[in-house]
């Protein structure tokens, strides 16, 4: 596995929403009261062979790394679904513990987690449980454990294992653009709050907000912290006057060197308040 020269770890914004609404105990996708007792957590499912992040609502726990990774094995909603989410971890894998401390956490999960499925399919499976686990701030990285015994070697596709499973070393399951907020799922207000990160050339690429008959709301260019074979972070606002309407689509994706056509393109769908 190889790793990205200068590695950029997810926008700690993102997770510190997370955990205000954790304190209070009720919460929006963007932080308004809904008067009931739940937390905003992610999911990485997969687009492809590249994880994608969809947003849930857990109920209010102290255990956020579980919770979230308890979501993470209901598999994709239809909405997810129709969204191009799916997932390459299998049915029936279950989550037997979690435990975090010094920055690790162990994950422990049933025999059905290694069942089936090629090399690529294996690590994009690895790949969601990191990502998952590690967008809270109490966790680096993952160490596994399959009913209850440590993991080196993970399946008959021989995916060695070595130290602590962290972002880095998934770059090759990575999107060029992994947007974290909004996500599939989210429901939002202007002005929209755009968090991820990103390895593109010059770190720069391009968004669009799109209403739902296609009208165009809000573009602009984003510059994230690192690029050009390096994933860096990004944070902006976008301000975006919807007019009343229920949903809209935000694009994003790399404008092609050659002749500035869209590649590596990502679409959420998203709610509106």
């Amino acid at each position: 596995m190889r790793r990205c020269a200068t590695i950029t770890r997810m926008p700690r914004l993102v997770v510190v929403g997370v955990l205000a609404l954790l304190a209070v105990g009720c919460g929006s996708p963007d932080g308004g009261s809904t008067g009931t007792e739940s937390t905003r957590v992610l999911v990485y499912l997969l687009r492809g062979d590249e994880v994608g992040a969809a947003a849930r609502r857990a109920p209010a726990t102290q255990a956020v790394a579980e919770a979230a990774l308890r979501e993470l094995l209901r598999g994709p909603t239809a909405a997810e679904e129709e969204a191009g989410l799916g997932t390459a971890i299998p049915d029936g894998t279950e989550l037997l513990d979690v435990a975090v401390e010094d920055g690790v956490a162990t994950v422990d999960l049933s025999a059905a987690y290694d069942d089936g499925g090629g090399s690529a399919a294996m690590l994009a499976r690895l790949a969601q449980v990191v990502f998952t686990a590690t967008q809270f701030p109490t966790v680096d990285g993952v160490r596994y454990r399959i009913d209850g015994e440590p993991v080196e070697t993970f399946s008959t596709e021989g995916v060695v294992l070595e130290g602590l499973q962290e972002r880095s070393d998934y770059e090759e399951q990575s999107p060029a653009i992994l947007v974290e907020r909004p996500a599939v799922g989210d429901v939002v207000s202007s002005p929209l709050r755009l968090e991820g990160t990103a390895n593109t050339f010059e770190a720069t690429f391009q968004y669009a907000l799109l209403a739902a008959d296609g009208s165009r709301l809000a573009d602009g260019f984003v510059t994230a912290s690192c690029g050009t074979g390096c994933r860096g972070t990004f944070d902006v606002d976008v301000a975006f006057d919807a007019a009343g309407a229920e949903s809209m689509t935000l694009q994003v994706w790399e404008p092609s060197a050659r002749d500035g056509s869209r590649t590596k393109e990502v679409a959420v769908p998203l709610g509106v308040e």
